[in-house]
């Protein structure tokens, strides 16, 4: 008889031993700690560095995650773009409070945030818009983001009669598109450890500054 694939699943598992994380040796604020961790993930070739689970929910509670690119770290916070009629485009409309979590396993680093999200003014959002390939462009325009779809060939032949509307002409920056800004409350910062006591370090705002904390693996 040959293993189960439940045992081979839980049998998966690997030793953390590539750092550590201290609260003598990190910033004293979650920004600038978050792009320290960030330009040594660029500097790995772990691909999509900037893949963030974002995870939402509307009024009615239920979550829902997905993987979204980060395209911007400000001082107070951590930027997106979407379709605003997504689904998560909708529940951020419900419920502005929402998380990212960032996983490199390369370096053995997880981070975590929550917050509030804000729209970004439609400036902001058309100044992205502009830098985008002319492919991404027409894909926003012909994409009616979570909604349902016949066939691939719809949309396929959406995307054609955008190029068609188009042709030969700069694309505006459609109305139902456009940017976010996630302001955390608190960022987590995880380092794998050996034997699973990994270090925690978070972030939380308290009397308008940021303090430290380390939580138990």
């Amino acid at each position: 008889m040959g293993t189960s694939r439940k045992d081979d699943i839980e049998s998966i598992r690997r030793e953390y031993d590539r750092a550590e994380l201290l609260e003598d040796n990190v910033a004293s604020d979650p920004m600038d700690q978050f792009s320290e961790w960030f330009s040594q993930a660029l500097e790995t070739e772990f691909m999509e560095v900037n893949a963030m689970t974002l995870s939402t929910s509307g009024k009615d509670g239920k979550p829902s995650s997905r993987i979204v690119l980060l395209k911007g770290v400000e001082k107070d916070g951590f930027r997106f773009f979407t379709n605003y009629g997504s689904r998560k485009g909708q529940e951020l409309e419900e419920n502005p409070h929402a998380a990212l979590c960032f996983f490199w396993p390369v370096l053995e680093r997880q981070v975590r945030i929550e917050g509030q999200v804000f729209k970004l003014s439609r400036e902001e959002s058309q100044a992205y818009f502009e830098q985008r390939p002319r492919q991404s462009k027409l894909g926003a325009w012909a994409s009616y983001q979570s909604q349902t779809v016949e066939s691939r060939q719809e949309l396929e032949e959406n995307f054609t009669k955008m190029e068609n509307r188009f042709d030969n002409q700069e694309i505006p920056t459609p109305e139902f598109w456009g940017g976010y800004i996630l302001k955390p409350s608190s960022v987590e910062f995880w380092q794998g450890r050996q034997g699973r006591l990994h270090d925690r370090l978070k972030y939380f705002r308290a009397d308008d500054q940021w303090n430290i904390k380390r939580l138990s693996p």
